[in-house]
């Protein structure tokens, strides 16, 4: 896990908190998979607010000098995945996240305190 991966997660953490994300999960795969090193599960209540994420995490992080590799489901909005490499941000509605229940399939990873990224 690199430095640069955690300062991109901290700072999508902070963008999905500014737009009121519900139930951020970080979850640290390096040690269980090569697909990266945190994946990131919230949920919004619609289709506007989990857009509204989206936008301000691409925005934000690219900002910050990180493109996305590719961003996906953004147009139905019950399911966006943005892959940037290292970090991979889920945004559900909350049907979605509970169908797909990606906390239950990860819990071999290690999940990581907000307050400590």
């Amino acid at each position: 896990m690199n430095e640069q991966s955690r300062e991109m997660a901290k700072i999508a953490v902070k963008c999905l908190e500014d737009k009121k994300a519900e139930n951020i999960q970080v979850i640290d795969i390096s040690a269980i998979s090569v697909l990266g090193d945190y994946f990131l599960i919230a949920n919004g209540n619609n289709r506007n607010q989990i857009q509204a994420m989206a936008d301000h995490v691409e925005e934000t992080l690219g900002k910050a000098g990180f493109e996305p590799k590719q961003i996906e489901g953004y147009n139905t909005a019950n399911w966006v995945l943005m892959d940037y490499r290292d970090v991979i941000i889920h945004i559900f509605d909350p049907d979605s996240r509970s169908y797909y229940d990606l906390d239950r399939i990860w819990r071999d990873g290690t999940p990581v305190d907000l307050n400590e990224l």
